[in-house]
């Protein structure tokens, strides 16, 4: 196979055995056959590390006990068969000293989300990342949905007019008892400040919520009010978020994350109102976007439909009326991380239709709204401005 279509080799580090979020990760790299796992430190435990080596397949001499020793082991290979792309599914402890290694190494990297536990780890890290020109992607996987990229470009062409109220909700249910208490593993580590950094809800979807605000308005944040409270008996971190948004340029926006919401699964909704129309789109139907107009009824865009924004009629994958949902979207951003990657090794610029991932300057960002909501939850100003 010819280095121009070959699949990027990649690397992982966590997602081993028992975790939710790696797995997730490489079957959205596998469904457009971009990507081949090689190497791994899959694990904290070096035994689970092996295990879970051997599990997925990969060869013994490239399943390490920790990242170190994945990182020494890369840095001796040749091109043919050293790794592209790296990328990290640990707690969030982990994510900064494993990109940053990665990056000064030379490697692409994919990061979940947050980046970082603080804003001057995430400004060194973009500064790493400009400093070696490589490509690194935040996985916001939200940003991947069809009728996300729909929404997006339906502000961008003015078709809203100008924005005046942004309402976000991401509500859960599963945090409702304290199940951490009961050893849940994902639990455990978002609930414990040494590895989930000083935020709770508002850090583990409260990210998301943001970036789906930007995503989606281009607004930029100019200073927030919020409420932070750890609702459930005995939680160390914040399980409930209620913010006031202010944004440059005038317009106003309410944001809710919580994981208390007893029976609630997964429950994101946004609502964009400008001056000449609103859109509404709910991460459960996530084919839909519904868009009220000013001068005439309301409409009902669905996923694939050919009067669609190209963005969004290339992020689908098959015929209108069969659902795509959260793999699609998680494999629509590694697939702008591909783009991205073999446009930079063949030195070339991406199409940015292309090339659609959150990338790092997008997750730092986020770091920064997180460290803003902690302080203004902690201050008695009212309001509480973006750096």
């Amino acid at each position: 196979m010819s280095d121009a279509v070959r699949k990027l080799r990649y690397a992982m580090v966590g997602g081993g055995e028992g975790a939710f979020i790696g797995a997730v990760h490489r079957k959205a790299m596998a469904l457009d056959g971009q990507y081949e796992l090689v190497a791994g430190a899959l694990s904290s435990t070096p035994d689970k590390a092996r295990a879970s080596g051997r599990a997925l397949g990969l060869a013994a001499e490239r399943v390490h006990p920790d990242w170190h020793a994945l990182l020494a082991d890369e840095l001796r290979r040749d091109s043919a068969t050293r790794v592209d792309v790296v990328v990290i599914v640990t707690p969030n402890h982990v994510h900064f000293p494993v990109a940053k290694a990665f990056v000064d190494a030379g490697f692409h990297v994919v990061c979940d989300k947050p980046l970082v536990h603080t804003s001057a780890q995430a400004a060194e890290l973009v500064a790493a990342v400009k400093a070696r020109g490589t490509v690194f992607g935040v996985t916001y996987n939200y940003s991947g949905y069809p009728l996300v990229r729909q929404a997006r470009e339906m502000v961008r062409a003015g078709e809203l007019g100008e924005l005046r109220k942004v309402v976000v909700e991401y509500n859960q249910g599963w945090l409702a008892t304290r199940v951490e208490a009961g050893g849940n593993k994902q639990a455990v580590w978002r609930n414990d400040p040494a590895q989930s950094g000083g935020a709770g809800a508002i850090g583990d979807i409260g990210s998301h919520a943001e970036n789906l605000v930007s995503t989606v308005t281009g607004l930029e944040l100019e200073s927030l009010c919020a409420d932070l409270g750890s609702l459930v008996p005995g939680r160390v971190l914040d399980d409930d978020a209620n913010l006031l948004l202010r944004f440059r340029g005038g317009a106003r926006g309410v944001m809710v994350a919580s994981q208390v919401n007893t029976g609630i699964e997964n429950g994101f909704r946004l609502r964009v109102s400008g001056t000449l129309g609103t859109i509404e789109w709910w991460q459960e139907e996530p084919n839909r976007l519904t868009h009220f107009p000013h001068d005439g009824p309301p409409r009902l865009l669905t996923r694939g439909s050919p009067w669609l924004h190209e963005a969004a009629l290339r992020a689908g994958r098959i015929p209108p009326g069969h659902p795509e949902g959260f793999i699609e979207a998680f494999a629509n951003i590694y697939l702008g991380v591909a783009a991205a990657i073999r446009a930079h090794g063949a030195g070339r610029a991406a199409d940015p239709l292309d090339a659609d991932y959150p990338d790092v300057e997008a997750g730092a960002r986020g770091v920064r709204f997180i460290e803003a909501v902690l302080a203004s939850a902690r201050s008695d100003e009212k309001w509480t401005r973006i750096p």
